[in-house]
């Protein structure tokens, strides 16, 4: 009985660590960027993953062979779709304009199976709440909807207004859960003295630090892990 236990923990944790490492290298996509295929796949190798941790009669190499032939066709599918716009279009299919010049496109929702309630919900939470508001309205291959709003309706900008802009860029994250990103420091070509002269300053040293952040302008901002 308590082989039997600690059996069943340790399939599951060879199954766990296994099924990271193929989600891994067969690339990143979002639950909601999946094609049909990679959906199949996904169900698939959840299924297969079961099958030697609920049945102990069953090797464990019954459950890694399948599930490794499977990360060999999602990978060789990835990369057949990266460098094939053919595939990519029958596996992936195409983004669709259902709604243009404030109106909606009949003919393109029924194609898409795509209802007005899906649609009217997709809207409001991109805070429009008209569909006349809309200059084009796109379906993406993910299910997500894409909105142009008509210039009237959008949101002023700095060019609008004849503004001039600093580049802003990204901040480089220098310390993270308390430890030095040395990497990112050589990048900003700083080093550890400067940055632990930095944190003395405020009375830090980077084990209390749980982001420290440096911006293009030179700015160095610190959030304590124990805010005072």
């Amino acid at each position: 009985m308590l082989f039997d236990i600690f059996d069943i923990i340790f399939r599951t944790v060879i199954m766990y660590f296994y099924i990271l490492i193929i989600l891994r290298v067969t690339g990143k996509r979002e639950i909601g960027q999946l094609s049909p295929f990679d959906f199949v796949i996904a169900i698939i190798i959840a299924e297969i993953a079961t099958i030697p941790i609920e049945n102990l009669d069953v090797p464990l190499w019954h459950g890694l062979l399948p599930i490794t032939i499977l990360g060999l066709l999602e990978f060789g599918f990835a990369w057949l779709i990266l460098i094939n716009r053919k595939v990519r279009l029958l596996i992936y299919g195409k983004p669709q304009t259902i709604i243009k010049n404030g109106k909606v496109l009949c003919d393109e929702m029924k194609k898409a199976r795509y209802n007005l309630d899906d649609l009217m919900s997709q809207l409001r939470e991109k805070d429009i709440f008209n569909i006349q508001d809309v200059e084009f309205g796109v379906l993406e291959c993910s299910g997500k909807l894409s909105v142009l709003p008509k210039s009237q309706k959008r949101g002023v900008t700095p060019e609008d207004l004849g503004l001039s802009t600093k580049y802003e860029g990204l901040p480089t994250a220098l310390v993270m859960d308390g430890e030095i990103m040395k990497k990112n420091l050589q990048q900003a070509n700083l080093d550890e003295k400067w940055l632990r002269a930095r944190l003395k300053e405020n009375g830090l040293t980077p084990g209390k630090v749980l982001i420290a952040t440096l911006s293009t302008d030179g700015k160095l901002f610190i959030n304590e892990c124990n805010p005072k």
